[in-house]
Protein backbone atom coordinates (compact mmCIF):
# COMPACT_ATOMS: atom_id res chain seq x y z
CA UNK A 1 0.00 0.00 0.00
CA UNK A 2 1.37 3.44 -0.82
CA UNK A 3 4.07 1.77 -2.99
CA UNK A 4 3.80 3.41 -6.75
CA UNK A 5 3.18 0.36 -9.21
CA UNK A 6 2.12 -0.10 -12.67
CA UNK A 7 -1.12 -1.27 -12.97
CA UNK A 8 -2.89 -3.07 -16.36
CA UNK A 9 -6.70 -3.82 -15.99
CA UNK A 10 -8.03 -6.33 -18.21
CA UNK A 11 -11.84 -6.85 -19.59
CA UNK A 12 -14.20 -9.36 -18.97
CA UNK A 13 -15.07 -11.43 -15.70
CA UNK A 14 -16.91 -14.44 -15.12
CA UNK A 15 -18.54 -13.46 -12.08
CA UNK A 16 -20.76 -10.27 -11.18
CA UNK A 17 -20.41 -9.21 -7.81
CA UNK A 18 -23.42 -6.89 -7.43
CA UNK A 19 -21.02 -4.01 -5.01
CA UNK A 20 -18.24 -4.77 -8.26
CA UNK A 21 -16.52 -1.50 -8.06
CA UNK A 22 -15.17 -1.58 -11.84
CA UNK A 23 -18.93 -2.62 -13.84
CA UNK A 24 -17.56 -1.06 -16.57
CA UNK A 25 -14.95 -4.01 -17.36
CA UNK A 26 -17.67 -6.57 -17.88
CA UNK A 27 -21.06 -5.10 -17.28
CA UNK A 28 -21.69 -4.23 -21.07
CA UNK A 29 -25.06 -3.77 -22.77
CA UNK A 30 -27.12 -7.07 -23.03
CA UNK A 31 -25.27 -8.22 -19.82
CA UNK A 32 -28.32 -9.16 -17.57
CA UNK A 33 -26.88 -10.09 -14.23
CA UNK A 34 -27.49 -8.06 -11.46
CA UNK A 35 -25.84 -4.98 -10.13
CA UNK A 36 -26.58 -2.56 -7.48
CA UNK A 37 -26.35 0.31 -9.77
CA UNK A 38 -28.70 -1.05 -12.98
CA UNK A 39 -25.72 0.44 -15.05
CA UNK A 40 -24.46 -0.93 -18.35
CA UNK A 41 -21.96 -0.07 -20.44
CA UNK A 42 -20.96 0.39 -24.07
CA UNK A 43 -18.54 -2.24 -25.01
CA UNK A 44 -17.23 -0.34 -27.83
CA UNK A 45 -16.33 3.20 -25.10
CA UNK A 46 -14.96 0.61 -22.21
CA UNK A 47 -13.14 -2.53 -24.10
CA UNK A 48 -9.48 -1.81 -25.96
CA UNK A 49 -7.87 -4.81 -27.73
CA UNK A 50 -4.50 -4.08 -27.79
CA UNK A 51 -0.96 -6.41 -29.09
CA UNK A 52 0.47 -7.41 -26.13
CA UNK A 53 4.11 -6.03 -27.39
CA UNK A 54 2.05 -2.81 -27.38
CA UNK A 55 0.84 -3.42 -23.77
CA UNK A 56 4.25 -3.96 -22.59
CA UNK A 57 5.90 -1.22 -24.58
CA UNK A 58 3.32 1.20 -22.55
CA UNK A 59 3.54 -0.90 -19.08
CA UNK A 60 7.33 -0.29 -19.76
CA UNK A 61 7.17 3.07 -20.44
CA UNK A 62 5.48 3.92 -17.14
CA UNK A 63 8.93 2.92 -15.75
CA UNK A 64 7.92 1.14 -12.32
CA UNK A 65 10.17 -1.89 -11.46
CA UNK A 66 6.61 -4.12 -10.19
CA UNK A 67 3.34 -4.48 -12.10
CA UNK A 68 -0.23 -5.28 -10.87
CA UNK A 69 -2.29 -7.17 -13.06
CA UNK A 70 -6.31 -6.66 -12.17
CA UNK A 71 -9.30 -7.03 -13.95
CA UNK A 72 -12.01 -8.06 -14.58
CA UNK A 73 -11.07 -11.56 -14.21
CA UNK A 74 -6.99 -11.54 -15.53
CA UNK A 75 -6.72 -15.13 -15.57
CA UNK A 76 -9.40 -15.66 -18.06
CA UNK A 77 -6.68 -14.21 -20.47
CA UNK A 78 -3.75 -16.27 -19.26
CA UNK A 79 -1.67 -17.68 -22.09
CA UNK A 80 -2.25 -13.74 -23.82
CA UNK A 81 -0.97 -12.31 -20.42
CA UNK A 82 2.01 -14.72 -20.41
CA UNK A 83 3.07 -13.47 -24.13
CA UNK A 84 2.58 -9.86 -22.89
CA UNK A 85 5.15 -10.57 -19.91
CA UNK A 86 7.37 -11.84 -22.03
CA UNK A 87 8.16 -8.60 -23.24
CA UNK A 88 8.89 -7.78 -19.49
CA UNK A 89 11.29 -10.30 -18.36
CA UNK A 90 12.62 -7.96 -15.29
CA UNK A 91 9.46 -6.65 -13.77
CA UNK A 92 8.11 -8.46 -10.59
CA UNK A 93 4.45 -9.06 -11.79
CA UNK A 94 1.45 -9.66 -9.32
CA UNK A 95 -2.34 -10.65 -10.24
CA UNK A 96 -5.30 -10.37 -8.65
CA UNK A 97 -7.81 -12.90 -9.20
CA UNK A 98 -11.20 -13.97 -8.12
CA UNK A 99 -9.86 -17.33 -7.43
CA UNK A 100 -12.24 -19.18 -9.58
CA UNK A 101 -9.43 -19.82 -12.69
CA UNK A 102 -6.09 -21.72 -12.62
CA UNK A 103 -3.36 -19.57 -13.71
CA UNK A 104 -2.59 -20.75 -17.53
CA UNK A 105 0.97 -23.07 -17.33
CA UNK A 106 2.84 -20.54 -19.43
CA UNK A 107 1.96 -17.75 -16.92
CA UNK A 108 2.11 -19.24 -13.55
CA UNK A 109 5.74 -19.30 -13.57
CA UNK A 110 6.07 -15.64 -14.17
CA UNK A 111 4.08 -14.17 -11.29
CA UNK A 112 5.24 -13.46 -7.67
CA UNK A 113 2.14 -12.75 -5.76
CA UNK A 114 -1.48 -13.80 -6.70
CA UNK A 115 -3.85 -11.63 -4.59
CA UNK A 116 -6.73 -14.53 -4.30
CA UNK A 117 -10.27 -12.62 -3.56
CA UNK A 118 -12.81 -15.20 -3.37
CA UNK A 119 -16.35 -14.05 -3.32
CA UNK A 120 -18.32 -14.57 -0.17
CA UNK A 121 -22.14 -14.84 -0.52
CA UNK A 122 -23.17 -11.11 -0.14
CA UNK A 123 -21.58 -10.50 -3.66
CA UNK A 124 -24.49 -11.96 -4.97
CA UNK A 125 -22.64 -14.84 -6.38
CA UNK A 126 -23.89 -18.41 -6.11
CA UNK A 127 -21.24 -20.43 -3.98
CA UNK A 128 -20.37 -23.04 -6.49
CA UNK A 129 -19.86 -20.68 -8.76
CA UNK A 130 -17.71 -18.52 -6.76
CA UNK A 131 -16.23 -20.52 -4.30
CA UNK A 132 -14.95 -24.09 -5.75
CA UNK A 133 -13.25 -26.35 -3.33
CA UNK A 134 -10.38 -27.19 -5.09
CA UNK A 135 -10.15 -23.78 -6.60
CA UNK A 136 -9.85 -22.87 -2.99
CA UNK A 137 -7.47 -25.41 -2.41
CA UNK A 138 -5.07 -25.01 -4.91
CA UNK A 139 -4.67 -21.61 -3.43
CA UNK A 140 -4.38 -22.82 -0.28
CA UNK A 141 -1.56 -24.99 -0.93
CA UNK A 142 0.06 -21.83 -3.11
CA UNK A 143 2.81 -19.88 -1.21
CA UNK A 144 2.36 -17.08 -3.42
CA UNK A 145 -1.21 -16.42 -2.95
CA UNK A 146 -2.96 -14.40 -0.29
CA UNK A 147 -6.25 -14.31 0.35
CA UNK A 148 -8.04 -10.56 0.39
CA UNK A 149 -11.79 -11.11 1.62
CA UNK A 150 -14.87 -7.84 1.20
CA UNK A 151 -16.24 -7.52 4.16
CA UNK A 152 -19.49 -5.05 4.49
CA UNK A 153 -20.88 -6.42 7.55
CA UNK A 154 -19.69 -8.17 10.63
CA UNK A 155 -20.82 -11.58 9.99
CA UNK A 156 -19.23 -12.03 6.42
CA UNK A 157 -16.13 -12.66 8.84
CA UNK A 158 -17.65 -15.74 9.90
CA UNK A 159 -18.33 -16.97 6.30
CA UNK A 160 -13.86 -16.08 6.23
CA UNK A 161 -13.36 -18.15 9.29
CA UNK A 162 -15.34 -20.93 8.17
CA UNK A 163 -13.40 -20.81 4.67
CA UNK A 164 -10.14 -20.92 6.40
CA UNK A 165 -10.66 -24.04 8.53
CA UNK A 166 -12.08 -25.60 6.01
CA UNK A 167 -9.55 -25.32 3.74
CA UNK A 168 -6.42 -25.03 5.89
CA UNK A 169 -6.03 -21.38 4.94
CA UNK A 170 -3.34 -19.49 7.47
CA UNK A 171 -4.43 -16.64 8.99
CA UNK A 172 -1.63 -14.68 8.45
CA UNK A 173 -2.46 -15.02 4.51
CA UNK A 174 -5.16 -13.50 5.32
CA UNK A 175 -6.47 -10.00 4.24
CA UNK A 176 -9.98 -8.40 5.06
CA UNK A 177 -11.06 -5.26 3.43
CA UNK A 178 -14.04 -3.30 4.50
CA UNK A 179 -16.16 -2.88 1.03
CA UNK A 180 -16.77 0.53 0.00
CA UNK A 181 -16.23 3.37 -2.48
CA UNK A 182 -16.85 6.30 -0.31
CA UNK A 183 -14.26 7.44 2.54
CA UNK A 184 -17.00 7.61 4.82
CA UNK A 185 -18.11 4.16 4.42
CA UNK A 186 -14.80 2.69 4.52
CA UNK A 187 -13.73 4.35 7.76
CA UNK A 188 -16.98 3.48 9.51
CA UNK A 189 -16.70 -0.31 8.24
CA UNK A 190 -12.39 -0.13 9.39
CA UNK A 191 -13.36 0.75 13.19
CA UNK A 192 -14.80 -2.42 14.00
CA UNK A 193 -13.04 -4.35 11.26
CA UNK A 194 -9.57 -3.76 12.85
CA UNK A 195 -10.76 -4.98 15.99
CA UNK A 196 -11.66 -8.18 14.22
CA UNK A 197 -8.21 -8.66 12.70
CA UNK A 198 -6.39 -7.80 15.90
CA UNK A 199 -8.17 -10.88 17.26
CA UNK A 200 -7.98 -13.42 14.76
CA UNK A 201 -4.44 -12.27 13.15
CA UNK A 202 -5.16 -11.50 9.83
CA UNK A 203 -4.09 -8.20 8.14
CA UNK A 204 -6.80 -5.29 7.49
CA UNK A 205 -6.50 -4.00 3.87
CA UNK A 206 -6.88 -0.02 3.26
CA UNK A 207 -8.74 1.16 0.18
CA UNK A 208 -6.05 3.99 0.23
CA UNK A 209 -6.72 5.39 -3.68
CA UNK A 210 -10.26 5.51 -2.36
CA UNK A 211 -8.79 8.00 0.33
CA UNK A 212 -6.46 9.66 -1.47
CA UNK A 213 -7.96 10.32 -4.79
CA UNK A 214 -12.08 9.33 -4.41
CA UNK A 215 -13.73 6.59 -6.78
CA UNK A 216 -11.81 7.54 -9.86
CA UNK A 217 -10.96 5.43 -12.95
CA UNK A 218 -7.26 5.22 -13.57
CA UNK A 219 -6.35 5.14 -9.75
Amino acid sequence: MGRPVAFVRLSRCNLACVWCDTPYTWHFSGDNRPHRDHQTFERADNQLTLPEEDVARRIAALGKLRLVVTGGEPLLQGKALARMLDHLPSMAVEVETNGTVLPHPDLDGRIDQFNVSPKLSHSGNPADLALPADRLGHWAAEPRAIFKFVIAQPSDVAEVLALAARHAIPHARIWLMAEGTDPGTLASRERWLADICIAHDMTMSKRLHIELFGDTRGT
